[in-house]
């Protein structure tokens, strides 16, 4: 699947309004994940977690800080004693991030979903660069998928554990 084409916006400058699309994320919590293009592996992870990353039309630099403190720091890892209390730092995991702009799917009208608040693919590739930048610099390990390819995504869940975030929650 191809990403939105509309206009491009200069996704540093967006207003931040309260109406403005959030950045979305899922993350799954996983023994390993990878993820192949064209039969090819493009990144692959072991412990750690699968993000599935949505940027909005109106998204900006600081919805991006606020959503990578937000993964690294989320506590979705087990203590010896089965309780979700630590983070993928504290368990030295890894981050598998996945470009998804289809989380922005509307299906409220029709069949046919609509991604109007999915930014500009050109200026959602820039931000997915500065988020998995941002990543890199909190999480040793950070393995992406490839902007707008047709990606198979394999992972091998832990829990299962999966949480939805947005950066205007």
């Amino acid at each position: 699947m191809s990403e939105s084409r509309r206009a491009p916006r200069n996704a540093k400058d967006a207003p931040q309004t309260q109406a403005a699309p959030p950045v979305k994320a899922v993350l799954q919590r996983v023994k390993e994940a990878y993820v192949t293009v064209e039969g090819r592996t493009v990144g692959e992870i072991g412990k750690g977690l699968l993000v599935l990353v949505a940027i909005g039309a109106g998204d900006t630099v600081r919805d991006i800080d606020w959503m990578v403190e937000k993964i690294v720091n989320v506590r979705i890892f087990e203590t010896p004693e089965g309780k979700l209390d630590k983070s993928v730092l504290d368990v030295r995991g890894a981050l598998l991030l996945v470009s998804q702009f289809t989380l922005y799917g509307d299906c409220k009208r029709g069949r046919r979903p609509s991604f109007s608040d999915a930014m500009d693919a050109d200026a959602a590739a820039e931000m997915f660069k500065l988020f998995t930048a941002h990543a890199a610099e909190k999480v040793k390990k950070v393995e992406t998928g490839v902007f707008r390819a047709s990606m198979d995504v394999h992972l091998v869940n832990d829990g299962p554990v999966t949480l939805i975030l947005d950066s205007r929650a």
